[in-house]
């Protein structure tokens, strides 16, 4: 159909749904395939289809916005360095370079050009699909431990053909297999990648085929120029000015790090400059340019675009800068294996930006970072006796959980739930099929929700041992243990987090612990922040909120002024005594 016929934007739109379910295919199929619980049971991964030129025309729904984000210029480039014309049908390239792809090592991304037969007969590629898991391991120290550099924190792949023309590079195969602790998981999510983008570009050849399309050149243009010119309509409609925000997160070794950043909206788009940025520090919370670019721009999208795609265009109208060699912008060779506990913290603080610009459409603060539990057994990851080496398994299991969401200005926060990286938690039937652990308790973390008009959502306490009576390691990356997250207008803050051994002897947030045999891991996730006064929350709620557990009778009394039973039964007189009260103060 001609560019200008009567019916070619709706052609083009229909395309353009069509294209969207293609790389959602494509994302699940790599869910239903991967061997790795980030990937199958949590969905930490991303899925994307691209031009000939590099840009990203779509992304699957399922998967998270730091993986998709960043790994939206890892096209790029390959393409900078293997040229189209020197790419043939059958190759496949794999890279994991955090600056390239999507911000550590764990990160693997496959980029796969996709060929066409064209009515002359010859073959052309006419796109790429590209796609990124986290694998559970990838040797080195760990996510977070003494590594000091990249080369430190595990295999290094740079953007490499691992399979040319159709023929698998088995050198490179077991050049990975050798440097990870969990081979079969590995090895087993990098062909799962594969596959997922031939399925993509299977099913992108039948569409192709369906609408009689030669090339993407046209639906691109329709896309990226729609895409764009939504994306400013949508800025378009906020007042126009520069709004600054600060938010003190905890930090390392007791030396907290505050991020300070001002937004400014134009008529071409949002520029965020982040301004004295906390230098790069000695350990992996580092982050690359690409992973603050990626939850920057979803942060704002998220209040202010949330129904306009993500690709090339809509991202390009959100520009982010940070000082080079900081925290925010980090230089090579620094380590960058815990990157996401600073850079899910980003959305917070462009919400904080933007509610000068929306004062009724923005969220409190929450949990933000991931509460995981990276737990592993055996010689060198737990302090063993020399007896004990003898018979501890050796394993190394990632289970995905979260604490509360901030609350929302219509709404509570949601419990137990990732923002802004979206994925799930891990049952733990898997975590406990898998390691030879216990878990104890998994249950929501009474009180822990900020007090507000809209409650902050919960956090949940979990208590973990061993199944074979063996001490066993913890590498977490927990934040919020210091700084919570605060409540707006008016709403308090959620609780914050703490790590335990069950006995009371406190833990590291951020440094590898050996939890002695017999004993039990105690982790107590943060709340997100309350919304708005608490004292305007319908008795009626906070009645609920005691009667399921989620709020004690202390709690409703002190910070909602509500007096209420056990089992729910308000004391109206008492309420209304306590609410006059605090009106009168």
């Amino acid at each position: 159909m001609r560019p200008n016929h009567p019916l070619s934007r709706i052609a083009n739109q229909v395309m353009w749904d069509r294209l969207i379910a293609v790389v959602e295919e494509q994302a699940q199929t790599l869910v239903r395939t991967a061997f790795g619980t980030p990937t199958r049971e949590a969905g930490d991964l991303s899925a994307g289809v691209y031009d000939t030129q590099g840009r990203m025309l779509a992304q699957a729904v399922t998967g998270t916005p730091g993986h998709v984000n960043s790994m939206a210029m890892s096209v790029g480039h390959v393409l900078k360095k293997i040229p189209l014309a020197e790419m043939h049908e059958g190759d496949v390239f794999i890279l994991n370079d955090p600056w390239q792809g999507t911000g550590h090592l764990n990160d693997i991304v496959i980029v796969t050009p996709t060929f066409r037969r064209g009515r002359d007969g010859q073959k052309r590629a006419v796109g790429f699909f590209a796609d990124t898991l986290h694998v559970v391991d990838i040797g080195g120290r760990g996510i977070v431990g003494a590594a000091q550099q990249v080369y430190e924190e595990g295999i290094y792949i740079p953007i490499t053909r691992i399979i040319d023309k159709g023929k698998v590079n088995q050198w490179l195969v077991d050049l990975i297999a050798a440097n990870v602790r969990e081979p079969i998981q590995v090895i087993g999510d990098i062909y799962s990648l594969i596959s997922s983008n031939e399925i993509g570009g299977r099913r992108l050849n039948d569409m192709m085929d369906e609408f009689e399309l030669e090339h993407l050149d046209d639906l691109a243009r329709h896309i990226l120029d729609h895409s764009r010119a939504a994306s400013l309509a949508a800025i378009g409609r906020l007042k126009p000015g520069t709004y600054s925000n600060e938010m003190t997160v905890d930090g390392i070794n007791g030396k907290p790090m505050t991020l300070k950043a001002r937004l400014t909206v134009g008529p071409d788009g949002i520029d965020v400059e982040y301004y004295d940025a906390p230098p790069t520090v000695a350990l992996g919370l580092n982050v690359p340019m690409c992973y603050t670019d990626a939850y920057t721009a979803f942060g704002i999208k998220c209040i202010v675009a949330p129904k306009v795609p993500n690709n090339y265009a809509s991202l390009a109208t959100i520009r982010t800068t940070a000082p080079d060699g900081s925290i925010l912008n980090t230089r090579h060779p620094a380590a960058v294996a815990a990157r996401s506990t600073i850079g899910h913290m980003l959305p917070d603080v462009m919400f904080g930006c933007l509610i000068q610009a929306l004062p009724d459409g923005v969220p409190a603060e929450g949990t933000s970072c991931l509460w995981n539990l990276r737990l592993m057994g055996g010689l060198g990851r737990a302090e063993l006796t020399p007896e004990q080496m003898k018979t501890a398994t050796s394993y190394n299991v990632m289970s995905f959980h979260s604490g509360g969401t901030g609350a929302r200005p219509y709404c509570d926060g949601l419990s137990a739930t990732a923002f802004p990286s979206g994925v799930k938690n891990v049952p733990v039937e898997i975590t406990e099929t898998l390691a030879p652990l216990v878990v104890w308790s998994k249950e929501y973390r009474q009180d822990s929700g900020g007090a507000g008009e809209h409650r902050g959502g919960l956090g949940q306490v979990m208590e973990i041992g061993s199944a074979e009576n063996m001490p066993f390691g913890i590498s977490p990356t927990f934040d919020r243990v210091v700084f919570p997250a605060r409540g707006r207008l008016g709403g308090q803050p959620g609780a914050a987090g703490n790590i335990e051994i069950i006995n009371g002897k406190p833990l590291p947030p951020k440094a590898h612990s050996s939890i002695p045999a017999g004993e039990r891991l105690r982790v107590s996730m943060p709340g997100g922040g309350g919304y708005g006064d608490p004292h305007k929350r319908p008795a009626a709620k906070v009645a609920e909120d005691v009667m399921l557990g989620l709020v004690s009778v202390k709690a409703a009394r002190e910070l909602y002024g509500v007096e209420v039973s056990q089992d729910g039964v308000i004391d109206e007189t008492a309420t209304a005594r306590l609410r006059t009260k605090v009106a009168a103060e």
